[in-house]
């Protein structure tokens, strides 16, 4: 084995030959001798008798369930798990296809294959050569049949019983019935139903052992001289819904000919595309091809080049080939579109988009030639170029940047940058109210892409007024998970750098400097600064801890190295200034004093030219850093924390020293400011499918805030910020942007075209150029998840390690099983992983130390190795510390010959985004996920680059209905997964969601919106301010009518509804402050004061009277209920086991 695709499949048939057994065409092992009963052996893939006693039929371990954790958590992966059904689970009896035929198919060619195992008694019956020892074991051998029949399907037979010849009590039952066609199902008129099962009804014999009566490997290939008719799917015909239009377009030649039963179904193509065979599969694959950025002949893409280009008849002359092909492309794809009406016509209208899409590309292209514009465009790819040489250097220190290729951008990416340049250089433009949506597959580049954009932001900002007038934050990033946010902190944090240098040489972009600023949660980043003496988790206390117990404990923020130079940060790394026991800044350096062999220094920001790196709360509202990354719950803080307001502009006076102070702060520092400072002008939404369901909507909500903060006026024109989303995964885009940003128009890149395979910016790889995702079902009726997780763990780890040793071992430091020695689980709850990190622990480490030892009778090598792991495994999940979590990312990147290596990795849906390590291969994924959504993204984080190619082992529950479809028609599922992507939930002007969030966002625009209500006392102003305050009451009757398409009934109730409400609390409010006189907005920022808001998991806060109770609000936007359990029970009170 030289190439990990080779490696790949030695574990695929290493798990075959653990689980199930020999295939049909499996020559080697047709005849295997076993040393157990193969019932023990072999987890699935097995036929028991009908009918058969419940001993017989059923494992004593099939109920066992995986030990869980009690969590009564609201984290970002604490999901419950599913139920699975109550019923007792039994080993399956029979396995079956269905399919349709055409009308004139008279006759099908049915084969069996199935192995029989017997029981070798006595050594007599074994080699009399081998040891004496050996003939004492408990022997099995294998004899493979295989027994094919024409089955006649003329006549009026409905039902048809046939014995399986020499097979001892085998049999088929065939069902063929007529189809009813209709106009709407395309079926050609005379189809036929038909299904045929083969079942196992050869007695059981209490004297005998068991398994004698099993038929093992049991295989069903049933073909046609026809062809077979492929299954319609109806979804998306004449459909409203535009996506499901779309899809059905796109997918138009992606045919299911087949449905399994207790097995999988798999399809046989012809090379015209016809199918004549279809056969089950105990373990089905299916292979996702790549897709990766299309080359477009003619374009330079040097960001070097870019930025050296004398003018911009220079960058047009090296860009336009974009603008031509693509024109070229749609003329093409006009030409090629379908013939049925309803599809031409979307094709058409994809092709329309496609068309506006490259005019602003084209009208991006012709913005340069504004000098300033230019200049930023210029500035942006240089910093681009410098940041990305620096990130090369972090994996091969001992190169100097100028040593690598010079960067170049993707095609889509500069396409991207370029259609947004004129929404950021023309503010007024009506580019600016459309929100691009960056749409593309995990790992094809979306995070740069969008980093140009933001640099290029960042730029034109700084040379258009390089005073201190133009600082403030400029870019907002925003993500859902924690993880996500600390990996993109790292890339964005090595552009500010380079920006911030390009900078100090370039007097034209002012004397602030370009700082980035990391806005979490306390359980990642500090609130305060603190003082000597705090115990609490302030930013003192943190570094003071770092600082005494290096390296043992996490560092003050969640940075583990140096986003310049990658050199791990120190103790000495952290300073708090200006006195040690009273900081107000915390400065972060590098302490790499290494130097390239040109003699120049591996890391500039040391000394007094700290890292522009600020993730301490107090410090980010003094500082404003012009980029901002924050998690969307934190915005929960905006009507409590009213330097919050400072985001976005909000302050009235600056000093060099201190930074910028304004309304919410006891004293003002330093000069006057002439206005408010601009608020942000971009705003990037990454992994959008992620802000749905509570979240979502109390995101949504909370949007309302953050819309009218950023708004400006110019010329009577209310000018919002830009904003550009990303994601993987997308489905009802249009009405998720809507609910969430008000915004109406949506503009999807790359827009897709007719043909999902080629959308011109991106294309699929066929699987026979390069190997793509690799997806492998495991389902084990009857079996308990927890034996079915165990043997697989077991599998793929011998395998891989008996691999790694056949490639030398770790004296090969390019061996090709690297991207396999670490297995990375995923669990759909904490409570799942809880039970099966134990089960790793104990059984999986014990076992594994010798499970070179599983071999069958004679077999001269064995399929896997001996392997000791870790004793504990790693661990990605909300419940570990941020520099745990840092660290564990740190390992798994490391390659299996270094010393701290990964074994094993359990992580939930937290990594469903932003683990973007490229060594990892090998993911088990533990029952079917509750979004396909969530299934794509997690197990995208394997085989992200080409050369190592992805293995994902899903463990499928048969029991649980959602489980049993997808493994029936795994193949056509996996074939087409992104169809059935879900669509995202996004109710902010929904009942509880304005009972839950409203008083909140009432409190953090009346707060943040007037300044003289900012301050903690602000709170008890409103008397005076009363009438200043309808623009609340405005603000949100607008945004709910603009949220969602209503009827014109339905928007004006809603419009009366969110005026009353928010009027009351209003009114509700001033009550409050006539009554108390000394008013805050939380508790203990004033002395002698009472709290407007109540926190809303506090317990106390219910003893409140119920005009208090109106001012709940939460502390994080993940503050929500949980999902509610519907349980449905028949007339006479029996629950229904099923799924609703």
């Amino acid at each position: 084995m030289t190439t990990s695709a080779e490696v790949r499949s030695h574990l695929i048939r290493a798990m075959q030959l653990d689980l199930v057994g020999p295939t049909p065409d499996d020559v080697e092992y047709a005849e295997e001798i076993l040393t157990q009963a193969p019932s023990k052996w072999y987890l699935t893939g097995f036929l028991v008798p009908f009918g058969a006693p419940v001993e017989v039929r059923s494992d004593e371990t099939a109920d066992d369930t995986l030990e869980q954790l009690s969590s009564s958590d609201t984290n970002e992966d604490a999901n419950a798990p599913e139920t699975s059904s109550a019923r007792k689970a039994h080993f399956p009896s029979s396995i079956g296809l269905s399919f349709l035929l055409p009308e004139n198919t008279t006759e099908l060619n049915i084969t069996v294959q199935w192995g029989d195992y017997q029981f070798l008694e006595s050594e007599t019956e074994l080699d009399h050569s081998e040891n004496p020892q050996s003939a004492k074991q408990e022997l099995w051998q294998r004899s493979p049949h295989c027994i094919s029949m024409p089955i006649s399907l003329l006549g009026n037979q409905r039902k048809i019983q046939i014995e399986v010849p020499d097979s001892n009590g085998l049999k088929l039952f065939v069902s063929n019935r007529s189809v009813a066609s209709s106009p709407q199902q395309k079926l050609p008129v005379g189809t036929r139903s038909v299904s045929v099962f083969l079942v196992n009804y050869r007695s059981n014999n209490p004297n005998q052992k068991h398994d004698i009566s099993f038929i093992f490997q049991a295989c069903l290939t049933i073909r046609t001289a026809d062809a077979f008719v492929s299954r319609p799917n109806l979804r998306g015909q004449n459909s409203q819904d535009r996506d499901e239009a779309v899809s059905s377009l796109q997918y138009r030649n992606d045919c299911e000919y087949a449905v399994g039963h207790n097995v999988s179904a798999i399809t046989i193509l012809s090379s015209n595309h016809i199918c004549q065979e279809i056969r089950t599969n105990w373990m089905p694959t299916a292979e996702v091809p790549r897709v990766e950025p299309a080359d477009i002949p003619g374009l330079k893409l040097g960001m070097e080049a870019l930025a050296k280009a004398k003018d911009a008849a220079a960058i047009s002359e090296m860009v336009y080939p974009m603008v031509s092909e693509y024109t070229d492309w749609i003329t093409k794809q006009q030409a090629a579109a379908p013939t049925e009406p309803h599809q031409r016509k979307i094709a058409s209208e994809l092709l329309t988009t496609a068309s506006r899409i490259n005019q602003r590309i084209a009208a991006g292209l012709q913005a340069l030639e504004d000098p300033l514009v230019l200049e930023a465009f210029q500035i942006a790819n240089q910093a681009l170029a410098t940041a990305r040489r620096q990130r090369l250097t972090h994996d091969d220190p001992n190169k100097s940047p100028e040593d690598f290729s010079p960067p170049k951008w993707r095609p889509f990416q500069l396409a991207f940058l370029l259609l947004n340049i004129l929404s950021i250089a023309q503010p007024e433009h009506p580019d600016r109210e459309i929100v691009d949506l960056l749409f593309f597959p995990t790992g094809g580049g979306k995070t740069e892409a969008y980093l140009g954009l933001a640099a290029f932001t960042l730029v034109l900002r700084r040379l258009r007024d390089p005073s201190i007038h133009s600082a403030g934050v400029s870019v907002l990033m925003r993500y859902t998970l924690r993880l996500l946010t600390l990996d993109q902190l790292e890339r964005a944090a090595t552009l500010v750098c380079a920006l911030e240098l390009e900078r100090q040489q370039n007097p034209r972009l002012g004397k602030h400097p370009f700082e980035i600023g990391l806005w979490v949660g306390q359980g990642a980043t500090p609130n305060k600064m603190g003082k000597k003496g705090d115990k609490d988790n302030s930013a003192w206390a943190r570094t003071q801890e770092f600082d005494r117990h290096y390296p043992h404990k996490p560092k003050p923020i969640p940075l583990e190295r140096c986003p310049w130079c990658g050199t791990e940060l120190k103790a000495r790394s952290f300073q708090l200034l200006p006195l040690a026991d009273a900081p107000t800044d915390l400065r972060v350096i590098c302490d790499n004093r290494k130097k390239h062999a040109d003699g120049k220094h591996a890391c500039v920001f040391k000394g007094n030219n700290p890292l522009p790196i600020i993730a301490v709360d107090e410090q980010i509202y003094r500082r404003l850093p012009c980029f901002i990354i924050s998690t969307v719950d934190k915005f929960a803080n905006l009507p409590w924390v009213g330097q919050t307001g400072a985001l976005f502009g909000k302050v009235t006076h600056f000093d060099e020293k201190v930074g910028f102070t304004g309304p919410a702060d006891a004293k003002t520092k330093g000069r006057a400011l002439d206005k408010n400072l601009p608020p942000p002008d971009l705003i990037i939404q990454d992994e959008l499918h992620l802000i749905s369901g509570p979240l979502g909507t109390m995101v949504g909500l909370y949007e309302t805030v953050i819309d009218v903060l950023c708004s400006v006026t110019h010329n009577d024109k209310t000018i919002r910020p830009k904003i550009i989303a990303s994601t993987a995964t997308v489905r009802r885009a249009e009405r998720q942007i809507q609910a969430l940003f008000s915004h109406s128009q949506v503009d999807i890149f790359p827009p897709p075209g007719p043909d999902r395979h080629d959308s011109f910016f991106a294309e699929t790889i066929p699987i026979t150029k390069t190997p793509g995702r690799l997806y492998v079902g495991v389902v084990a009726q009857g079996r308990s998840l927890k034996v079915v997780l165990l043997r697989a763990y077991l599998a793929l780890l011998g395998a891989a390690k008996q691999a790694w040793e056949d490639a030398d071992g770790k004296t090969n430091q390019d061996n090709p099983a690297d991207p396999y020695m670490t297995l990375l689980g995923y669990f759909n709850s904490l409570r799942e992983l809880g039970g099966s990190r134990r089960l790793v622990e104990d059984e999986v480490n014990s076992r594994l130390s010798h499970y070179g030892d599983r071999r069958r009778y004679q077999e001269p090598l064995s399929l896997f190795c001996d392997r000791k792991i870790d004793d504990e495994p790693e661990e990605l999940t909300s419940r570990i510390s941020t520099n745990k979590v840092a660290n564990t990312k740190r390992r798994l990147a490391l390659p299996f010959h270094e010393k701290e290596r990964v074994d094993i990795a359990l992580a939930t849906n937290m990594i469903s985004v932003g683990l973007d390590i490229t060594r990892l291969g090998l993911m088990v994924v533990l029952g079917q996920p509750k979004t396909t959504a969530e299934y794509i993204q997690a197990t995208s984080r394997v085989g992200r680059e080409a050369e190592k190619p992805g293995l994902v082992v899903t463990l499928l529950n048969i029991h649980r209905p959602r489980d049993r479809s997808h493994y029936e028609r795994f193949q056509i599922w996996h074939d087409t997964f992104y169809r059935t992507v879900e669509a995202s939930s996004v109710t902010p002007f929904s009942p509880r969601a304005i009972d839950r969030g409203l008083s909140g966002v009432t409190v953090a625009l009346a707060r943040l919106g007037n300044a003289e209500m900012t301050a903690p006392l602000g709170a008890a102003q409103i008397s005076q301010h009363r009438l200043l305050l309808n623009f609340v009451v405005d603000a949100l009757v607008k945004r709910a009518e603009g949220h969602s398409p209503l009827k014109a009934d339905e928007a004006e109730s809603l419009r009366q509804e969110i005026r009353r409400q928010v009027t009351d609390r209003l009114d509700t409010w001033q009550h409050i402050a006539v009554q108390d006189q000394r008013l805050q907005y939380q508790r203990n920022e004033i002395e002698m004061a009472a709290p407007l808001l109540l926190d809303a998991l506090d317990p106390k806060a219910d003893k409140e009277s119920s005009d208090r109770q109106k001012f709940k609000a939460q502390r994080s936007l993940r503050d929500v209920e949980p999902v509610v359990k519907l349980f449905v029970r028949d007339p006479v009170g029996l629950e229904i086991e099923e799924e609703v």
